[in-house]
């Protein structure tokens, strides 16, 4: 995709990513930072980067989500301090039954870009698609050393299972835009959560090339598998030099790639804004797309995107 590329996905606002007032920290009741999110059933799991919280929201009703606390203790509330404490859970995938999880569980993913970032957490389900039981925090050193081994300036922004197979997106940036998709042994990655084997290493790297908007390059910021191999990314040309710092957004694409590993078609969104979570559900030639943003600015509230894409 280049910037002489015209094809525009035409993406609507669902919503404001606002939260219940009583569960609410920092006098905040709005997410603002939404990094990714899962879709089960009618209700949708939204992680913020910068929260120590995970938002579930009701997609029967436009009633605000509610905060259900995943790591301990309270962020500063100035944001040079905040930014440098956050857990910075840029990845939310859903896993499916595996042992002790009947039901599947929802994985939250640090990016592993500063070692504060190295962290994770396990949220079982119940048989409604709820979370069920206490938070199980990951210590995920172990599993991205290998990574800070193939890239420079990791930054995992994007997960998800798909057969015996789990991927996490590298999202590259404008100083070293080096997007690509590290493929892990899901079985391997069972055994190591039961703590009956070692964290699992990259069993491939698969580096790809998104193009640029109005001249900055895109990134991956999340994916999700689709039926039959494929997959759909989501995409954000950020201005800036590294995996720390925010810049300017000049806008927000989607991909689908085809289960050879081929870039089929890319589309930016209508609205220009930073896309960095989404999920779908395939149906014929459409693709019914939820996405989530990031405001970079916690006075504003992330959004709830809809979005139809045809094959």
């Amino acid at each position: 995709m280049g910037d002489s590329d015209t094809s525009v996905l035409e993406t609507r606002t669902l919503r404001e990513l606002l939260v219940e007032p009583a569960t609410a920290g920092a006098g905040q009741a709005h997410l603002s930072a939404a990094s990714g999110l899962v879709k089960v059933g009618r209700r949708l799991f939204v992680v913020a980067d910068d929260e120590h919280h995970l938002a579930v929201f009701d997609l029967s009703s436009n009633a605000p989500g509610r905060l259900v606390p995943v790591f301990e203790g309270e962020l500063p509330l100035r944001p040079k301090a905040r930014k440098a404490a956050k857990p910075d859970c840029e990845a939310l995938l859903l896993l499916p039954a595996f042992a002790d999880h009947p039901n599947g569980a929802l994985m939250a993913i640090g990016s592993g870009s500063r070692p504060a970032r190295h962290r994770g957490a396990l949220l079982a389900l119940d048989a409604a698609g709820d979370i069920q039981g206490p938070v199980r925090r990951l210590d995920l050193a172990a599993l991205l050393a290998p990574l800070h081994e193939q890239f420079s300036d990791l930054n995992i922004e994007g997960a998800f299972v798909q057969d015996d197979r789990l991927s996490l997106l590298q999202r590259g940036n404008s100083g070293e835009a080096i997007n690509a998709r590290i493929d892990l042994s899901w079985p391997e990655l069972q055994r190591w959560l039961a703590a009956a084997g070692p964290a699992p290493r990259p069993a491939s790297i698969t580096r790809f090339a998104l193009g640029t908007i109005d001249g900055v390059a895109l990134s991956f910021t999340d994916g999700t598998a689709l039926p039959g191999g494929g997959w759909l990314f989501s995409a954000a040309a950020e201005d800036t030099s590294d995996t720390y710092r925010d810049g300017r957004c000049a806008g927000s694409a989607i991909g689908l790639v085809d289960a050879d590993g081929t870039i089929r078609l890319m589309e930016r969104l209508s609205l220009t804004c930073k896309v960095e979570g989404i999920t779908a559900v395939a149906a014929g030639d459409t693709i019914d797309v939820l996405l989530v943003t990031d405001a970079d600015d916690r006075r504003q509230p992330a959004l709830l995107l809809s979005a139809r894409l045809r094959r």
